[in-house]
């Protein structure tokens, strides 16, 4: 059971600890975020938290999100960051924009980076690698942040998305990513892939396919789009196989019985992630690099 909000801090309020409240983002203030910090965080003390992201799907329940890794928080000493990137940024029917399918105008990768920033200054964070888990839409944005960021990333879980950019260099972008460099300004960088654990995760019975069937009307549609399978566990394995390919380690989880819903996952994420968190080792004083 989670403990009770602590009262103010010296420089903190009470709602910094625990579940925080909703920070409008500076990057742009129409995205913004909340956190977990465990209650036992000392602002005078000299111990650094890992960070560990978390991507909200569709349904942007960030909040929910945050709060399902709140004891995950407090068991290993980290902070929680839940980004929410709200639909309609770049058009009333926008609900996919945040997913990196192709860049826009919002540069939702560099949002999150300039988050981080931000409660790096409020918080002593464990040097500038975090953890990463997304789920649906959410996995959608990890993985593609896996591709831009991956020098940032000490592990990536990759959660049930519906549509996937495969490591593909036969392929050009987002169905693969033979012009990668064309389209986001920087090349793929496979050896700092390599150094990053890897999770992909779905329910087994994940199996409709009512909202990631594209069709040539979609802004997005591609004669290749549906190279990586019929559904999310074969584009999933799609990209896993991908990845593997070029000497990336995966790690899969097909959890039973369980459709397309988030919670479903969380054991095998918190497993996952937890193993990641014990190779850390965090010491406290460490300076931060």
């Amino acid at each position: 059971m989670t403990p009770t909000r602590r009262v103010h801090g010296r420089r903190l309020s009470s709602y910094d600890f625990g579940r925080t409240t909703v920070y409008a983002s500076r990057f742009d203030p129409r995205l913004s975020y909340c956190a977990y910090v465990p209650l036992g965080y000392d602002e005078d003390g000299a111990e650094r938290y890992p960070l560990v992201v978390v991507v909200h799907g569709t349904l942007r329940d960030a909040t929910s999100s945050r709060d399902a890794f709140a004891d995950f928080a407090e068991a290993h000493s980290c902070i929680v960051l839940a980004p929410l990137f709200p639909a309609g940024i770049t058009g009333p029917a926008d609900v996919s924009s945040y997913k990196l399918m192709v860049p826009c105008a919002v540069r939702y990768d560099l949002a999150l980076l300039d988050m981080i920033e931000e409660i790096g200054a409020r918080y002593r964070l464990a040097g500038p690698r975090f953890s990463l888990f997304g789920f649906s839409g959410g996995g959608h944005f990890a993985h593609r942040f896996f591709y831009l960021h991956p020098e940032r990333l000490h592990a990536v879980s990759i959660g049930a998305p519906g549509i996937v950019t495969l490591l593909d260099r036969e392929r050009d972008y987002w169905v693969g990513v033979r012009d990668f460099a064309a389209v986001w300004g920087r090349p793929i960088d496979l050896e700092a892939m390599r150094a990053v654990a890897v999770q992909t995760v779905i329910g087994a019975d994940d199996l409709d396919t009512w909202e990631i069937t594209i069709t040539p009307t979609h802004p997005g549609w591609r004669p290749d789009w549906d190279v990586a399978g019929g559904n999310r566990p074969e584009r999933l394995a799609s990209l896993g196989a991908s990845l593997s390919h070029y000497g990336i380690a995966v790690r899969h989880d097909s959890v039973p019985g369980v459709p397309h819903r988030w919670d479903g996952l969380m054991p095998a994420v918190k497993d996952f992630l937890g193993e990641q968190m014990a190779r850390l080792a965090p010491s406290p004083t460490t300076p931060r690099p």
